[in-house]
């Protein structure tokens, strides 16, 4: 089987990316999807266990796993370097064809995941779904899929690319060009824009909780407290509520916010296959849900399964009004430490 992968004409079909070329590519590939791997793991075991099933988490958990074989396979190929499998000659050419394979792939995904994640809580948050749990599960794990292996055909399937399994194409040089996505790029600036003009919309409601806010322990969680909770108009409660949103996942999220605001002034290049990872997911995950709580905020149903939607921040607290009679009895909880 002899088939040709061309680096030009694969390019051609993302206008939006360009190429990054590293010197040592093997080494380098294996310690990079190394330190990737162990900073997904990392993530998914000191999440909140969360009530609420989401296409995210699925497709977070489905990112690890794929990062996990994809590490693995790699090691095995850079070991033996050259060995015959299945009629096929592997070479330390293939270790750089899997993560270009991974790059394409994954620089594509970043808009289709966000809008199916943000589908997802639009209705979910409003009209909880009904079904069991399994049903759920299976839907979830079947999207997941779907989006998966429509994202790899149709990176296998564009003209002049075809993957080839050639090893005198490592032969002649051994170039391991990585594919550079501009969707984060985009996206985080979308982000720091809108976070942006939420400050300048709700300066003085911004100022105003800042001021009042309290760290208080409740139910077993060190949490924000917003006692400022005046009567007003429904456009001031709704920038009230915008602006605890901020505060809650600022304050949660901050060492990422002041990453997104260097890549996007620095400019930086980021190989696709190093962007798309689970802290980033996360990050854009609690992004989608403050906008739709506040975008779906009258017809919000405010249960504990909705509450509990996001393993990082609390948003519960900037959600359901608290009383100053609950005070005394969450200053009394038992602490464990939890950012809201």
């Amino acid at each position: 089987m002899m088939m040709v992968f061309c680096e030009n004409s694969f390019l051609s079909y993302f206008p939006n990316g360009h190429i990054f070329q590293p010197s040592d590519a093997s080494g380098v590939l294996l310690f990079i999807m190394t330190g990737k791997v162990l900073l997904n793991v990392f993530l998914l075991c000191v999440r909140r266990q969360n009530l609420h099933q989401s296409f995210m988490g699925y497709f977070c958990i489905s990112l690890a796993l794929l990062d996990l074989v994809l590490l693995v396979t790699m090691s095995f190929i850079s070991h033996f370097q050259n060995f015959m499998l299945l009629g096929i000659r592997f070479t330390k050419y293939h270790t750089c064809l899997l993560a270009q394979i991974t790059a394409f792939t994954y620089g594509i995904l970043h808009y289709p995941v966000f809008f199916v994640a943000g589908l997802d809580y639009y209705f979910t948050f409003t009209q909880p779904l009904n079904s069991a749990a399994v049903c759920r599960r299976w839907l979830y794990t079947a999207t997941v899929a779907f989006t998966w292996i429509s994202a790899l055909c149709y990176v296998l399937s564009l003209p002049g690319s075809a993957i080839g399994l050639d090893v005198n194409h490592y032969n002649s040089a051994y170039n391991c060009p990585f594919y550079i996505s501009s969707q984060t790029y985009w996206f985080s600036l979308g982000m720091l824009m809108i976070m942006c003009l939420i400050l300048i919309l709700c300066w003085s409601e911004i100022v105003d909780t800042v001021q009042s806010v309290k760290v208080i322990t409740y139910e077993s969680e060190t949490v924000l407290f917003f006692p400022y909770d005046p009567e007003c108009s429904p456009r001031d409660c709704a920038k009230h509520l915008l602006a605890r949103l901020l505060i809650c996942f600022i304050s949660t999220w901050v060492p990422f916010v002041l990453l997104q605001m260097l890549i996007v002034l620095l400019g930086a290049q980021i190989p696709a296959f190093i962007e798309m990872n689970v802290p980033w997911l996360y990050f854009v995950n609690s992004f989608l849900i403050a906008i739709t709580y506040w975008m779906r905020r009258r017809h919000l149903k405010v249960t504990e399964e909705t509450l509990e939607a996001d393993p990082f921040v609390s948003w519960k607290f900037c959600l359901v009004p608290f009383r100053c009679q609950y005070i005394d009895k969450a200053q009394k909880s038992t602490s464990k430490i939890v950012m809201c």
